[in-house]
């Protein structure tokens, strides 16, 4: 589903090459673990669960319901929702789902004042033709391609009704990759909590836990150094406790490079059209996925001042902003002080 690199992974401990890794994850007695892909990206599920029947069971709708929401969001997929809705421009009666979404990412734009905008999909597009030409200049393309291309950019341009989807202005193209991640962990939690299941951690790119792991231990997980991923930089519990929450994703730069300076990224900020450098990650934990995903990505925009003043909207959520010189900017009221260890390069 998405252009940026994966980043959790559940294992025993930490992954060596994520932002985050799943730590004393466990596939100990009692858990039912699945690996496999989600959305373009290796995926997997710790159930705890003692009938493994039931688990097993409950793994396949996970997975049949991940294979249907790719139908919606998908920009690889030609037939998905998204991609129709890019191809002509409106979309008639479009899913719940993505009308549910779209209409999340645009209270968020709202709110972050266009650092998160789902339009920035021509970005991508133009970078990424760029740098499939031969002799491609390093810096990137132009200062007169992107400002016509920031022109097909803006999410007020976007028409958002039940019934219907339109894009007012030609060329835009919707990208929802820097939320549907999350919005899709959220979905497959809620289907296992629903199903009565306690004990859980879900892996979709972003993470989401509840309970506790097979030892009777917090799901924890651990934070990368950007600047060398084989190191943990600081570790955080994930789960419904004093000191947790149930969500978290990570957002950097270095998930999808353009060419070879590590500068130029996927990560666009949507006022300039060019990749935004003001941290090398961001990690937020909150109550949703989706809502970890989506500021995430905007967070990775913004000056860390700015950052407060917007996470003061979302008094649950945490985040954790990693500065280029190593410095961890701990932002929001959402968990303890003590919820992070290690919390500086």
């Amino acid at each position: 589903m998405g252009d940026r690199r994966r980043f959790l992974s559940i294992v025993a401990a930490c992954a060596a090459s994520a932002p985050f890794a799943v730590a004393r994850a466990g596939a100990a007695a009692g858990a039912v673990v699945w690996r496999g892909t989600a959305m373009g990206a290796l995926a997997s599920m710790t159930l705890v669960e003692p009938d493994r029947e039931k688990a097993q069971a409950l793994v396949q709708r996970c997975v049949d319901e991940i294979d249907r929401l790719e139908s919606v969001f998908s920009l690889y997929r030609p037939d998905s929702s998204l991609s129709r809705l890019n191809a002509a421009g409106e979309l008639r009666d479009p899913p719940f789902e993505l009308v549910e979404l779209l209409s999340q990412s645009l209270g968020l734009a709202r709110s972050s004042g266009g650092a998160f905008d789902p339009t920035v999909q021509p970005l991508y597009r133009l970078y990424a033709a760029h740098f499939a030409l031969p002799g491609a200049s390093a810096a990137g393309p132009s200062p007169a391609a992107i400002a016509a291309t920031l022109r097909k950019v803006g999410f007020a341009g976007v028409e958002l009704r039940a019934d219907l989807i339109r894009l007012r202005r030609p060329g835009m193209a919707i990208t929802l990759n820097g939320i549907a991640q999350g919005f899709v962990t959220d979905r497959v939690a809620d289907l296992l909590r629903g199903a009565g299941l306690v004990n859980l951690m879900i892996d979709l790119g972003e993470a989401r836990a509840h309970g506790h792991s097979a030892r009777g231990d917090s799901w924890r997980a651990a934070i990368a150094d950007p600047r060398q991923p084989r190191r943990t930089l600081f570790e955080l519990p994930l789960g419904d406790g004093a000191v947790e929450l149930p969500a978290l994703a990570t957002s950097a730069g270095y998930g999808t490079t353009f060419g070879t300076d590590p500068r130029i990224h996927h990560l666009f900020d949507p006022a300039t059209g060019r990749s935004a450098n003001r941290h090398l990650s961001v990690s937020v934990a909150a109550p949703r996925a989706a809502l970890a995903d989506g500021l995430s990505t905007a967070l990775s925009v913004m000056p860390a001042e700015r950052a407060a003043r917007l996470l003061a909207d979302y008094p649950s959520v945490r985040a954790w902003l990693v500065q280029p010189d190593g410095e961890v900017a701990v932002l929001g009221r959402g968990a303890r002080a003590g919820a992070a260890t290690r919390a500086r390069a």
